[in-house]
């Protein structure tokens, strides 16, 4: 595992392992203590909170704490116990009875309103991609509707990244696992061949001593919120994802329990392209029907990206075979002092066309002397 010059890892082939992993877990509560954060609860006895009430319940507690009082027009208390606001305040600030938002954090709440959800999105000051991520826990589809097989690309798409040799282009879905590539994606990120590839649990592979580094902390945290915001928790592969990582890394556990959710949308990350250099490159991520997300990585001319794609370009045609040059025979062309008689390609007594033998024969009757001309003939 090689640092990168600006404190970014990059992962290599072998450094991690994706696809099924090692681990199939149950997913696991939520544990203030342990601060780990449960995906789906194990269902457990009839009375006790459903899986949709107790994300909402979750939620809702995750993002109380993270509301500073003095934002919201509460004083600061020295002496306050708790972190971030306390329940009666979000009820306050959302218009809605005690009771009532302290059953919503017990789990005993079903299908709030929207007015509800407004009032909540209000108090707990969420902007929009946080709020469309409320209203979808608070009010999820049906099973039916939920049900949806494991999205594939079309083979449109696929044509389509592999004839986009621009730009490093692949695609993912929902729970970040790598789908499409195009041959300069791969140069650039030598690890997408591999088959199963991860985003997510490649970005906490990292090694532990790059975990404090601010930039990589951000890139983890930008990757988890899009995780928790496009998956399906109905996914057993995000389920997998999710427990293998709660169970291994602190980061990861400390992270998922902030409940943040938002797409990801455009970025940029320092990249080291082995032989060329460390740079930032700059990225766009596009929707794709079906589920799934393109991602492209963008270079400016003149640029240290424009750069580096140019010297991977480069590589490439080094090592692609080039086919055998095959010589064309040269054609000889007529002596221009011809006659038109031999010149003819028909022969007259047969009216059919000379071969080439004959046509030659009578060029070379026809060919000038090459005998120097102060030169006298030999007598006989």
């Amino acid at each position: 595992m090689v640092p990168g010059q600006q404190g970014i890892w990059v992962p290599r082939a072998g450094d991690i392992k994706t696809g099924t992993g090692d681990f199939r877990l149950a997913p696991v509560r939520h544990s203030k203590t342990q601060g780990v954060s449960t995906l789906f609860p194990v269902p457990t006895k009839r009375g006790e909170m459903s899986s949709e009430a107790s994300r909402l319940a979750e939620f809702l507690k995750a993002r109380r704490s993270q509301v500073r009082p003095e934002d919201v027009g509460y004083p600061r208390d020295p002496f306050r116990r708790v972190q971030g606001l306390r329940r009666e305040e979000v009820a306050d600030l959302a218009g809605i009875s005690l009771e009532y938002y302290t059953r919503l954090e017990q789990g005993r709440a079903y299908q709030p309103s929207d007015q509800v959800l407004a009032g909540l999105a209000r108090a707990l000051r969420l902007d929009a991609t946080s709020t469309e991520y409320l209203y979808r826990v608070a009010l999820p589809a049906p099973p039916v509707a939920r049900t949806r097989k494991r999205a594939q690309p079309s083979d449109q798409l696929v044509h389509l990244i592999d004839q986009w040799s621009d730009f490093p282009v692949y695609v993912f879905d929902r729970n970040q696992d790598i789908v499409v590539t195009n041959w300069l994606a791969r140069a650039l990120f030598p690890t997408l061949a591999e088959s199963g590839y991860n985003n997510i649990l490649a970005v906490f592979a990292a090694p532990t001593k790059i975990r404090d580094v601010e930039r990589w902390r951000s890139i983890a945290r930008g990757a988890v919120a899009a995780l928790r915001f496009q998956g399906d928790p109905a996914d057993p592969r995000l389920q997998e994802i999710v427990g293998e990582l709660s169970v291994r890394d602190a980061d990861f556990r400390e992270m998922w329990a902030d409940h943040e959710a938002k797409p990801l949308s455009a970025g940029s990350a320092p990249l080291m392209v082995e032989g060329f250099g460390t740079g930032e490159f700059d990225w766009q991520i596009l929707n794709v029907p079906d589920g799934l997300f393109m991602m492209v990585w963008l270079a400016s001319p003149g640029g240290f990206a424009d750069a580096a794609f140019e010297f991977l370009r480069r590589q490439r045609l080094d090592t692609v075979p080039r086919p055998p040059v095959v010589e064309t025979p040269t054609l000889v062309a007529l002596p221009t002092n011809a006659s038109a008689e031999n010149e003819s390609i028909v022969n007259e007594s047969t009216g059919k066309p000379s071969s080439v033998t004959s046509i030659s024969r009578r060029c070379a009757q026809n060919r000038p002397s090459t005998r120097h001309p102060d030169r006298l003939p030999r007598e006989p």
